[in-house]
């Protein structure tokens, strides 16, 4: 097993057991169905590797990374009800399975059982929930108040998806107990990694197979959804640019933290490139 993926095997091995926990059995199924159903782990694995890059170890940071992956997971249940997709991560999606009321009801489970992972520490209390702020606010932006510009879009890009990766590197730092120039320094990292993530995702809506991208494709356009190819007159060349210009000030953000740990560090430099040369 090699080095990260033996992280995302710690995480995968504490969210199997924070799951087994969840009552009663039908709420249990609906999170289970939610949380297990496959995707890449990201946000987790920058908690963790954000920790070790620190000078911590993995194990201090797997409880706040398995809690951020499920905040994460509850947005999600919701993103599909608001975009009526039935399909995530390759199977059904929460709603598509159980109805739009389970769907809702295991979207709070989710959250609270992450909650009660952050509670060991009201620094990592704090750092999530005002990342959910900002994820409401981007949420709200996207149906209310949609961007017509370009900064108006990386704006609504760095609360709906940066935020929540900023949290997932604070956690990670905050466990190995750094001090607080460089938990911002993994903070703006991985909010700028963020960033480029969601552009990438954007373009990946307009041009990608559905099949091989494991969910629907084209949502953007249909709902008229303000994604960096609606919103601008950048093509999906320049839109791949623009993300490659947020990984490269992802990579001098971290440059100016206290990372002892090369080979830690060296993952989440990887890490900012692979965001923006993703195909699914």
């Amino acid at each position: 097993m090699d080095y990260p993926e033996s992280r995302r095997a710690l995480v995968e091995e504490r969210l199997e057991a924070v799951l087994d926990r969840v009552e009663p059995t039908e709420l249990s199924e609906e999170v289970r169905h939610v949380a297990l159903s496959g995707g890449k782990r990201v946000r987790p694995t920058v908690t963790v590797l954000s920790c070790e890059a620190a000078g911590g170890v993995a194990e201090a940071a797997v409880d706040f990374a398995v809690g951020v992956e499920l905040v994460h997971d509850a947005s999600l249940v919701v993103d599909d009800i608001i975009d009526r997709s039935d399909t995530r991560r390759g199977t059904a999606s929460a709603w598509a399975e159980f109805g739009y009321a389970p769907a809702i009801i295991a979207s709070d489970g989710l959250i609270g059982e992450a909650f009660e992972l952050f509670s060991s520490d009201p620094r990592a209390t704090v750092a999530v929930a005002d990342a959910m702020v900002e994820l409401g606010e981007g949420e709200a932006t996207e149906l209310v108040a949609r961007p017509t510009d370009r900064e108006g879009y990386m704006e609504l890009a760095r609360r709906k998806t940066g935020a929540l990766f900023r949290a997932a590197a604070e956690l990670g730092a905050l466990a190995a107990d750094a001090d607080p120039v460089t938990v911002e320094a993994f903070g703006e990292y991985a909010e700028r990694v963020g960033v480029a993530f969601q552009i990438r995702d954007d373009v990946l809506d307009a041009t990608a197979d559905a099949e091989e991208l494991g969910k629907p494709t084209g949502t953007d356009a249909e709902m008229g959804r303000p994604s960096i190819v609606q919103v601008t007159d950048l093509d999906a060349a320049a839109a791949n640019d623009l993300a490659r210009e947020q990984s490269e000030s992802a990579l001098a953000a971290l440059d100016r933290a206290e990372t002892p740990d090369e080979t830690a560090t060296g993952y989440l430099e990887d890490l900012a490139s692979f965001v923006v040369t993703r195909e699914r």
